[in-house]
């Protein structure tokens, strides 16, 4: 009897396609959030509907809006009282500071890195390099922006530094999204890839210097390019 109370809690929900338990739930809808947002399946100033996402995802409102304060607390949303939250519009200031910001924590990471990183990590950094650029062939633009996440955080993680780890983590979701509207800024995804090809190159030969350079470079570039996206937005969307 009792096992059959125990069997009874473990509520299989549909989530992203998937069944998750109780334990997962959370993370599981931070995660789709997350995911909608990057990709802009949630614009940017969209008005989330909590009701809707419910139904979406098989969930009650308890576990969205904690995945909702998680997300604020990343910066992707806005939390307003009495009011339905927003999707955290972008603005190119904030693309600006933002990007300086994680350009300055990759810098200090990756002249770590060139010094520290293991041999192993480095095989696996090449093969990312590698995948990213074939995702980049055939134009898989979701493929390929999840892979440039991986190779940022394995920089990050080469240095091996726990505190420059977290502090990049924290700023991630919202480097990710803005990375993916570059994406179509005329000619940057290509320059970015030879520009990863250089990095890499960077911390096999172990040049610190040039290294860093390069990913702070490289994380710049991007930042603007976002900023180029967002102005030409009204345009094309007026064409």
């Amino acid at each position: 009897m009792g096992g059959a109370k125990r069997e009874s809690k473990r509520v299989a929900l549909i989530v992203d396609g998937r069944s998750v338990g109780r334990a997962g739930l959370d993370r599981r809808v931070v995660e789709h959030l997350r995911r909608m947002i990057v990709r802009c399946d949630l614009p940017p100033a969209a008005t989330i509907s909590e009701t809707k996402l419910c139904v979406q995802l098989g969930v009650s409102r308890t576990p969205l809006r904690e995945a909702l304060k998680l997300l604020a607390a990343e910066g992707l949303v806005d939390l307003r009282p009495n009011r339905r939250p927003v999707v955290r519009p972008i603005s190119s200031s904030e693309i600006v500071q933002l990007f300086e910001a994680v350009g300055a924590v990759e810098r200090a990471a990756a002249e770590l890195a060139a010094e520290r990183i293991t041999p192993a990590a480095l095989r696996r950094l090449s093969i990312l390099q590698a995948r990213m650029e074939e995702h980049y062939a055939v134009g898989q633009k979701d493929a390929y922006s999840n892979v440039n996440a991986d190779i940022h955080r394995a920089i990050v993680a080469g240095a091996g530094n726990p505190v420059l780890i977290e502090t990049h983590g924290s700023l991630q979701s919202r480097a990710k999204r803005a990375r993916f509207a570059a994406f179509g800024a005329s000619g940057r995804w290509e320059e970015s890839v030879a520009e990863h090809r250089d990095i890499l190159q960077a911390l096999l030969d172990r040049d610190t210097v040039n290294a860093g350079k390069l990913l702070f470079d490289h994380v710049i570039h991007t930042g603007r390019a976002v900023v180029e996206a967002l102005k030409e937005a009204p345009r094309r969307s007026a064409a």
